[in-house]
């Protein structure tokens, strides 16, 4: 995994003459809407400058070419009757780890030049950060992350600048109530299990209306699993606690590599979201104290005080 210690961040060239550009001209561009920026401002922040980390990754090796329940017992009879459920977090035979490894790397290094664009411009953070996933024409995938750099005018350099997939009015509320953001934390699982007789069975036509067991484990593993990354990397963070905006699931099926006329059922889990850590402690004053006389003589005397 990719830390989001800087490395494996520099600039390329190109990037790096947009900031220059950017220093210079004496403007700044921002992917904030009327309401966000004025959000921002109320919070004491200024917009910097839109900023963007891209990486593309070949994906050679997934990790899951095996049968996920081709070590449930001994040969295809175990198998066929009863399968596993494999997540990559675990580990094992036929699960998809270094798959899951290679997403986290790239989303990393995209993160991690986005947040250096931030901070060669000077900015304390980074706010509405989007992070995409698409085919790269000449193969590949291309990871990108685009959001816009903010900073407090007058308050020294942070060590790193944070980032966000909060919106401007989400980051202003987060700052007046005392906490600020940590990082972006991400959790990732890739789940699959081979489908057996008990699977099959239960998704047939005649089956009536059942739980297809096989399908609920399979799910509830992965996305438990993407849940306990997630959990890790707001710890790596230093964060407190994280936000979640974003929670993906994509569900597909392959042919079975071991067993002729197989499936395998794969389940991806994505959760994004922003740690954050608290930097103040904001006290409310206590509302005020109504307090009504059941006396009708003081209740008249306070009538006469008042007025009409």
């Amino acid at each position: 995994m990719v830390a989001d210690d800087g490395a494996g961040s520099d600039l390329p060239t190109a990037a790096r003459a947009r900031m220059a550009e950017i220093r210079t001209s004496g403007t700044w561009g921002s992917a904030l809407s009327t309401d966000e920026f004025a959000a921002i401002r109320s919070a004491g922040f200024e917009p910097a400058g839109q900023v963007l980390g891209a990486a593309v990754y070949n994906i050679g090796f997934s990790g899951g070419y095996n049968c996920p329940g081709a070590w449930s017992g001994f040969g295809s009879y175990a198998q066929a009757y009863r399968s596993v459920t494999q997540v990559s977090g675990r580990g094992g035979y036929g699960s998809f780890g270094p798959l899951t490894q290679a997403m986290y790397d790239a989303r990393h290094l995209a993160i991690n030049r986005m947040i250096t664009e931030c901070a060669e411009l000077g900015g304390h953070g980074i706010v509405g950060v989007s992070l995409t996933i698409g085919s790269f024409p000449a193969g590949g995938l291309e990871f990108k992350a685009i959001g816009t750099a903010v900073r407090a005018p007058g308050s020294p350099p942070l060590p790193r600048p944070f980032s966000s997939d909060l919106s401007g009015q989400d980051f202003a509320k987060l700052i007046s109530s005392g906490w600020v953001p940590a990082g972006l934390a991400l959790g990732i699982s890739v789940g699959a299990r081979h489908d057996d007789w008990l699977t099959v069975g239960q998704t047939r036509w005649g089956a009536g209306n059942a739980e297809v067991v096989g399908y609920t484990e399979l799910v509830n593993d992965t996305r438990h699993d993407a849940r306990q990354q997630l959990e890790k990397d707001v710890r790596r963070l230093g964060g407190e606690g994280v936000v979640v905006r974003q929670m993906d699931m994509r569900v597909h099926e392959r042919e079975c590599p071991i067993q002729e006329h197989g499936k395998d059922h794969i389940v991806e889990a994505t959760i994004v979201g922003t740690a954050m850590v608290r930097f103040a402690s904001v006290a409310k004053p206590p509302p005020p104290l109504v307090i009504l006389s059941l006396d009708p003589q003081r209740r008249q005397a306070a009538r006469v005080r008042l007025g009409p």
